[in-house]
């Protein structure tokens, strides 16, 4: 199957628009996992184990493996996630954006070494950036459109000259990866949840697209805004968790915990599209 085709796939299968972030900080690790950088697959494996059922994605975020030495770990991981959820697309978060051969090199990282189905995506260098990921056969690629975080006002709420009045910067980037950029059908956008109110805009101008959605949990987005604003049945939203639901215990519970957070929130997302 396609990337979009898994995500729809595991939407329907585990009942879920939710996306289990691993982004793991071996300092906040429970018990014996504490402080060791080895255990990394061990702690991330746990909780892939304990929400295979309830993750429309997983989402490893490449960073908090590297800076551990840990990419092995990192391979380690995505191919258990084959072997115990194999019906949850894996989304790798790198935010790669470069050009040419580089860019060549970086969509062999994410596809061939890792083995992911989707990977997170600056689009800011232009198309030529974005173009050698397409050329993975049903991989997907999430570009960098209205992000969480504060500084995201910088550039992307920015007002562009243009022949079509004066769009924000990415109300542009939605435009571009719901038409021209949109070469195999596989683009998805990055909006954060923290600004609901773009969500809405970024859907009304790219109607048809996955987005993947992070804030919600320790960032303090509203999982019933977020769906509102961005679930379509035709299009759907991965709506990202990680903190709350890696470090929701300290202790030897932590994936049994973890479980009922990500259920929580699972249900939480869930009652929102119901109300629809």
């Amino acid at each position: 199957m396609t990337f979009t085709e898994m995500l729809r796939s595991a939407e329907q299968t585990n009942a879920s628009m939710l996306c289990v972030g691993l982004d793991p900080e071996p300092t906040k690790f429970p018990g014996a996992f504490k402080g060791d950088a080895a255990r990394i697959f061990d702690f991330c494996a746990a909780i892939v184990d304990a929400t295979a059922d309830l993750a429309i994605a997983f989402k490893p975020q490449i960073a908090y493996f590297a800076a551990h030495r840990a990419e092995a770990q990192l391979e380690q991981l995505i191919a258990h996630i084959r072997r115990a959820a194999p019906q949850v697309p894996v989304i790798l978060d790198a935010k790669r954006g470069d050009i040419g051969s580089t860019a060549e090199q970086y969509a062999i990282e994410a596809f061939e070494r890792y083995g992911a189905d989707a990977v997170t995506l600056s689009p800011f260098m232009g198309f030529d950036s974005v173009q050698p990921y397409l050329k993975h056969h049903g991989k997907g690629a999430f570009l960098l459109c209205r992000t969480s975080n504060p500084g995201g006002d910088d550039l992307q709420a920015q007002r562009l000259a243009s022949v079509d009045g004066q769009p924000l910067l990415y109300e542009h980037v939605a435009r571009l990866a719901q038409g021209p950029w949109n070469l195999n059908g596989q683009l998805g956008l990055v909006v954060g949840a923290t600004y609901p109110a773009e969500i809405e805009r970024v859907r009304a101008v790219a109607p048809t697209l996955p987005l993947l959605i992070p804030g919600v949990g320790a960032q303090g987005g509203d999982a019933v805004a977020t769906v509102k604003a961005g679930w379509r049945p035709d299009a759907p939203i991965v709506v990202n968790s990680s903190r709350a639901i890696l470090y929701a215990s300290s202790g030897s519970d932590f994936a049994t915990a973890a479980r009922r957070e990500a259920q929580k929130t699972r249900d939480v997302l869930q009652a929102a599209k119901s109300g629809l």
